[in-house]
């Protein structure tokens, strides 16, 4: 079978075919790619027809009088196409790095800014998560101290929703998740069965 096919259950038990759009999303990031190119190709070529015009304008005399109203004229067209061509671009630019640009400097500070700074939030979010982390394993050891049945059908319980939820992840990256809740009995979720139990009669509903 194709990779950009993907089999799905649909209600009456057929097979529904899936279309990955990875292709798509290529072509699509193929076509921004080359749009942004041609927008950089005509920005080169204004920037060539702006330094030709300085040249003749700084040297200017009577006999230069048409080259100077051709290259005005091809500096207009270059820049009515260059807009022409920006339209067919999505691409935002951050108020930060055109006022870094405007100020001489270079828009690599901008990036190096944002990389520090996700760095320093990063770093007080691991303390946080490490923090907790730490709460929970002495509050764990605590408690199996006083409470060591309670404790161990506690990790019982986490074992048992940890497997649900792994068994539920593959079912519904095999095929529409509607699909497999529509033909989910409702005599089972209407049962009152613990977490065992409930991943039991999964496992049998789908694998009968």
């Amino acid at each position: 079978m194709d990779s950009s096919q993907i089999p799905a259950v649909g209600g009456n038990g057929t097979l529904i075919s899936q279309t990955n759009d990875t292709t798509a999303s290529a072509a699509g990031a193929n076509d921004s790619m080359q749009n942004l190119n041609q927008v950089s190709n005509s920005i080169q070529k204004t920037l060539g027809l702006i330094h030709q015009l300085y040249l003749t304008v700084s040297t200017f005399n009577a006999a230069f009088q048409m080259p100077l109203l051709q290259r005005i004229n091809g500096l207009v067209a270059e820049l009515d196409n260059m807009v022409k061509l920006a339209e067919k671009c999505n691409i935002q630019v951050p108020m930060e790095v055109v006022n870094l640009i405007d100020d001489g400097k270079n828009p690599d500070e901008f990036t190096r800014d944002i990389i520090n700074n996700c760095i320093a939030k990063n770093q007080i979010t691991k303390g946080k998560t490490d923090a907790l982390k730490n709460l929970r394993k002495h509050l764990l050891e605590e408690l199996e101290q006083n409470f060591p049945d309670e404790v161990e059908s506690f990790r019982e319980s986490r074992a048992a929703s940890a497997a649900f939820l792994s068994t539920s992840t593959s079912l519904l990256l095999i095929g529409d998740p509607h699909c497999f809740i529509g033909n989910f009995p409702t005599s089972i979720c209407s049962q009152q069965l613990t977490p065992e139990d409930f991943l039991r009669e999964l496992q049998t509903f789908v694998f009968k």
